[in-house]
C-alpha cells in the first residue's frame, strides 16, 4: 500500500517533469517487460526525454492546472508518460520507433502547447523531420542560389580560359 507521503513524491516528480516538457505523450505499456522499459527510456533519454509509468489517479492530480490537463481523459488502463524536454519531434520518433520494433504498446494520444494529439496525429508528429534537419534544409535552401553564381562564375572563367588556351594553340601552329 502505497503511502500518502509516496503519493506525494509521486505527483511532484510528474509536475516537475510536467513544468520541463514540450511534449507530453501517453502510451500504453500492456506486455513491456521492465527491460524494454528501460531500454525505451535511455532512447527517450537520449533525446532529451523521459519515461514514466504512472498511475492513472496521480497522473490525472498532477496535470491539473498544467498545459497537459487536456490529457487527463487519456488516462484509462495501464499508462505511462513519455516527455520531451528538448523539442516535440524526436520523443515521438524515439516512442514510435520502440513500438514498431517490439510490437508492443500503443500510443494513446499526445499534448504539446495546450492542444490534445490524437494517436493519429502524435504518430504524424513522429514522421515529421527533426529539429536538426529542419535547419540542414533551411540552410541548404539559403546556400543554394549563392552557389549556384558561384558555379557560374567558375564556368565562364573556365571557358574564357580554355578559348584562350585555343587562340594561343592556333596561333603557336
Amino acid at each position: 500500500m502505497a503511502t500518502k507521503a509516496f503519493k506525494s513524491e509521486k505527483i511532484d516528480a510528474i509536475k516537475a517533469k510536467l513544468e520541463k516538457a514540450q511534449v507530453a505523450i501517453v502510451t500504453e505499456f500492456n506486455g513491456l517487460s521492465v527491460e524494454e522499459i528501460t531500454n525505451l527510456r535511455r532512447a527517450l533519454q537520449k533525446e532529451g526525454g523521459d519515461y514514466m509509468v504512472t498511475k492513472n489517479t496521480l497522473a490525472k492530480i498532477a496535470v491539473k492546472g498544467t498545459d497537459f490537463e487536456v490529457l487527463a481523459d487519456s488516462f484509462k488502463g495501464p499508462i505511462a508518460l513519455a516527455f520531451g524536454f528538448e523539442d516535440q519531434v524526436s520523443p515521438a520518433k524515439a516512442v514510435a520507433k520502440f513500438i514498431k520494433d517490439t510490437k508492443k504498446g500503443v500510443i494513446l494520444g499526445a499534448a504539446m502547447d495546450g492542444k490534445l494529439l490524437s494517436a493519429a496525429e502524435t504518430e504524424a508528429l513522429a514522421k515529421l523531420p527533426s529539429k536538426e534537419e529542419l535547419i540542414a534544409k533551411i540552410l541548404g535552401s539559403i546556400n543554394s542560389p549563392a552557389s549556384g553564381i558561384a558555379n557560374s562564375v567558375n564556368a565562364v572563367m573556365a571557358q574564357l580560359t580554355r578559348a584562350m588556351a585555343a587562340v594561343r594553340d592556333q596561333k603557336a601552329a
